[in-house]
C-alpha cells in the first residue's frame, strides 16, 4: 500500500489534476466526508487527510510515504528524513511582512531596532529579521492574524499574501515580501527505497504533469 498525505483545501484540488495524470481518482471529496482514510480507483493507493502543518511530520516518520505541503511549512519543519522531490507549482502564494497602513515600517525596521511581529512563521520571520539587523519580539498566533496590529498586539505581521483581499479589508498593507511559496512533493526517504517501484512511477507522473 502507498499512501500520500494530503491537507483539505487549496493544495488538496490542486493536486487533484496531478494525480489524474497518474492515472489516479479520489473516491470521496474530503470535504463532504469525514473520512480521514480515502481510498482511490487503485487499492494499492490511499489518500491520509491531516493538517497542513503536520503532512511533513507524517512523511518523516513514515506514516505516509509521500505527501504535498507547501514551502512555508516544510521551512518550519526543517525537512529533516525527507526527499524533497519536486516543485509541484500550485498554491502558489508569498509569505510577505504586513503592518497597518500608516505605520512608518521603514523607519521601524532601522538597523537595531526592536519591533513586535505576530506570526506561526517564527523561524522564517526570525531569520528575516536578524539579517536586516532588527531585534524582534515574536509572538506565536495561529489565526486572525491580521487582528494583532488592529488591537496593538504587534507592530508587523509575517503571513501568507495570495491575493491581499484579506489585508486590504482590515486596513493593513503588505511592505515586504520575504520568501516566494508553492507546494512540493516530499517523500519518505526509506519508502523511496523499500516501495520503489510502485512509488517512483507515480513521482514521475506527477513531474511529468507539472513540466
Amino acid at each position: 500500500m502507498i499512501t500520500l498525505a494530503l491537507s483539505k483545501g487549496r493544495i488538496f484540488e490542486e493536486t487533484i489534476p496531478l494525480l489524474a495524470a497518474a492515472g489516479i481518482e479520489v473516491s470521496e471529496d474530503p470535504e463532504k466526508s469525514r473520512k480521514l482514510i480515502i481510498g482511490t480507483n487503485r487499492p494499492d493507493v490511499r489518500v491520509i487527510i491531516v493538517r497542513a502543518t503536520d503532512v511533513p511530520t507524517y512523511v518523516q516518520f513514515g506514516a505516509a510515504d509521500f505527501g504535498v505541503a507547501g514551502k512555508d511549512v516544510l521551512d518550519e519543519h526543517g525537512g529533516e528524513g525527507l526527499y524533497q522531490s519536486l516543485d509541484l507549482k500550485i498554491a502558489q502564494c508569498r509569505l510577505c511582512v504586513a503592518v497597518q497602513n500608516g505605520f512608518d515600517y521603514q523607519n521601524a525596521v532601522r538597523q537595531g531596532a526592536r519591533l513586535r511581529v505576530a506570526t506561526k512563521y517564527v523561524k522564517a520571520a526570525r531569520e528575516h529579521f536578524a539579517a536586516k539587523g532588527v531585534h524582534v519580539d515574536l509572538i506565536k498566533l495561529y489565526g486572525s492574524m491580521e487582528l494583532a496590529p488592529l488591537v496593538g498586539l504587534a507592530d508587523a505581521i509575517v503571513d501568507l499574501v495570495s491575493s491581499g483581499g484579506t489585508l486590504k479589508a482590515n486596513n493593513l498593507v503588505e511592505v515586504e515580501e520575504i520568501v516566494s511559496i508553492s507546494s512540493r512533493l516530499v517523500v519518505n526517504q526509506a519508502a523511496l527505497k523499500l516501495k520503489h517501484e510502485g512509488l517512483q512511477p507515480l513521482i514521475d507522473s506527477f513531474t511529468k504533469a507539472v513540466k
